[in-house]
């Protein structure tokens, strides 16, 4: 019990709580500013996620590829890369499940839609393998390499699915088989015919999985070497440029799994897009959010999701604009960045705290 409660009062827990308590505190007053009534809009907010079971499985399904984009970032950085390239790496492994479970129909069902994911996984690591190996082998910074393969990755997308994968007369691809889908009927019946799918189960092993690979294993403590201190490292006997392309590829992984979860579970096709989704981009939000700790990172997603889903109930309920929620995520990820002035605002009850200890 005592240990349970060390874990709670350790600043690694109590500085994202009040980060994020001061961010809604922020957003409010900006509500405030423009005229609107924060409790009211905060009410209709939560309203429109808990308020019932289908709202609540949409909210969760849009937790899910936040939670697969965090864990990629958090991934890298834990190897001292920033990895800003998961939205390609989400579109190519988007692609690529798409591409399998189209032109792969035909196929027993225990064998297409694990094909489908295995193949999400593996291209979106090797597009991010790219950016790891001009890192290693050439020292092309990972941030510039990372974000011209989104852009690469995007059009490539589009371009297979107009060449291969069109349905004819849409902007669209043709529906995958059935055989693909990774759609659970009995628990979207549960929950109100929401378009919740096998991929959220997924996406919390991962979670469990990253924290044993990296905490509980040699690779694991070797990547977290090299993102401490690659000199280090390469002292220590580490080969530090593998590490780096091993750490890209499994961050790609992560993040090409979270396309494969889009269109196998909830879209059942791909469209051509006019513009990136900014799935990638929102993982790195709820990276930062949840301090690069892949346990952090559902918490991170878990947030993310109701305040980017429960948007449309202030919307509809309050009259409030959406964007505000961006102004109040930003503020929440600018808090935990700047920990100094959360460290302020708790200063009178650290030394409250300290004087009980001297007592």
């Amino acid at each position: 019990m005592n240990n349970v409660l060390k874990w709670f009062t350790r600043d690694s827990f109590i500085l994202p709580i009040v980060a994020i308590i001061m961010g809604l505190i922020l957003g409010g007053i900006v509500m405030l500013i423009g005229g609107y009534n924060p409790i009211e809009a905060y009410s209709a907010l939560f309203t429109k996620v808990f308020g019932d079971m289908y709202n609540f499985g949409e909210a969760v399904r849009e937790m899910t590829p936040l939670i697969m984009t965090g864990l990629a970032f958090a991934f890298a950085s834990r190897a001292g890369l920033f990895n800003i390239g998961g939205e390609g790496q989400f579109l190519v492994g988007m692609t690529a499940a798409t591409f399998v479970g189209v032109k792969f129909a035909g196929l027993p069902i225990y064998i297409h839609a694990p094909l489908a994911l295995i193949a999400g996984a593996v291209f979106g690591g090797l597009w991010a393998a790219i950016a790891g190996y001009l890192k290693a082998a050439r020292g092309v910074n990972e941030v510039i390499s990372s974000i011209m393969l989104n852009w690469i990755g995007l059009y490539l997308a589009n371009l297979i699915v107009r060449q291969f994968l069109l349905l004819k007369g849409e902007n669209r691809s043709v529906d995958i088989s059935d055989t693909a889908s990774i759609s659970l009927t009995w628990l979207s019946e549960l929950m109100g015919n929401s378009r919740v799918h096998m991929g959220t189960l997924i996406a919390l092993v991962m979670a469990v999985l990253f924290y044993i690979y990296m905490w509980k294993t040699k690779q694991g403590y070797e990547i977290r070497a090299v993102g401490y201190n690659p000199n280090a490292a390469e002292y220590a006997g580490m080969h530090v440029n593998r590490n780096i392309v091993k750490a890209m590829f499994i961050s790609g992984m992560l993040a090409g799994l979270g396309g494969a979860f889009q269109v196998l579970g909830v879209f059942q096709y791909q469209t051509v897009m006019s513009g990136s989704p900014g799935t990638g981009f929102d993982g790195i939000a709820v990276a930062l959010i949840g301090l690069n700790h892949p346990f952090g990172v559902l918490l991170g997603a878990l947030l993310f999701g109701t305040l980017t889903y429960g948007s449309a109930g202030m919307s509809f309920a309050a009259d409030v604009p959406p964007e505000i929620i961006r102004i109040v995520i930003g503020s929440i990820i600018f808090f935990i960045a700047a920990q100094g002035i959360v460290r302020w605002v708790l200063k009178p009850f650290y030394s409250k705290r300290k004087k009980e200890k001297v007592l």
